[in-house]
């Protein structure tokens, strides 16, 4: 982790696990680009900017803002597309319907293929038993490889390692794996202590996500700063950083920050833990592992889960 390698544009790169690909270790996250704080000109704006700025690696998902985000995605990429290091996600369970949403996305992202394709929200207990069954979304997975309309599988999620380890107990080679890694994470349902560790050792492309909390609440409840929440993450053996960014100066600021980066001292780490260790034990600012706050609707209703905040 000291011998930091830096593209043409000074931002530091690192392998994508065992895919043979290097991609800057933060990434544009595709869920902020079609909130109301961007119009559609100002995400592509945001993209272009990202691009010229040396960030490689751009998250999307099939259900973000209902296809929108993928759109804007796609008409950014145009001309640019060899730059970008692609990866959306796709919300469904069984074989037709990942086909069908990945279809879609193709379409939506103006490309031929896509470069990771990652399964949204392994969030329920069952969604491997579901994958894996006969006619699963695996099935799906391994025919878009095969057809060569996506080059790296993986599959993401924030809700418990206990799923994650299930999911990663079968046979499978995945590529890629996205799950929340912050500084609280450490001390709640954690990641980066029960999954990170295994990841590391398949080789497996690590994608962190959420390290200011989902919504931003590290930085306004926790008092933390952007900096460091950033930093810390970065400064753990993972590949990427998905970051929301939502303006532009939310972009000039990150890439300030990676710009600049140099990681973490495990003194330093171990401090920054001690730091939060107070208000990490119950998950009040990681509602998307203890709540369905943060869980998509549409993975909800395909659990016949209830809207949140009903009560029966």
């Amino acid at each position: 982790m000291t011998d930091i390698k830096r593209n043409d544009a000074g931002i530091p790169i690192r392998p994508l696990g065992k895919t043979g690909v290097d991609v800057s270790i933060l990434g544009v996250g595709g869920g902020h680009l079609s909130r109301p704080t961007l119009t559609p000109d100002q995400s592509i704006e945001l993209v272009h900017r990202a691009i010229d700025g040396g960030l490689s690696f751009f998250d999307n998902a099939w259900e973000y803002w209902e296809g929108e985000s993928e759109r804007r995605m796609g008409l950014a990429l145009k001309g640019r597309r060899d730059k970008a290091v692609l990866m959306t996600k796709v919300c469904g369970r069984d074989r037709k319907t990942c086909e069908e949403h990945l279809n879609e996305s193709l379409k939506r992202l103006q490309t031929d293929v896509i470069d990771v394709w990652q399964f949204h929200e392994i969030n329920y207990d069952n969604d491997p038993d579901l994958l894996f069954a006969p006619g699963g979304g695996i099935e799906a997975m391994d025919a878009a490889v095969k057809a060569g309309k996506v080059r790296f599988v993986g599959f993401t999620g924030h809700k418990s390692p206990h799923i994650f380890q299930k999911m990663l107990s079968y046979d499978y080679n995945w590529d890629t794996v996205q799950l929340p890694i912050s500084v609280l994470d450490y001390h709640y349902r954690s990641f980066q202590n029960e999954i990170l560790p295994e990841l590391n050792r398949r080789d497996i492309g690590v994608i962190a996500m959420k390290s200011l909390g989902g919504n931003g609440q590290l930085v306004s409840e926790a008092g933390l700063s952007v900096e460091e929440c950033r930093r810390y993450v970065m400064s753990m053996p993972v590949s990427t950083l998905v970051a929301g960014m939502q303006s532009f100066e939310n972009l000039e600021q990150d890439l300030e920050i990676v710009r600049n980066f140099s990681p973490m001292t495990e003194d330093e780490k171990t401090a920054f833990r001690e730091q939060v260790a107070d208000i990490s034990g119950d998950g009040r600012h990681e509602w998307y592992k203890s709540t369905q706050f943060f869980d998509s609707a549409y993975h909800r209703d395909q659990h016949s889960f209830p809207p949140v905040g009903t009560v029966r």
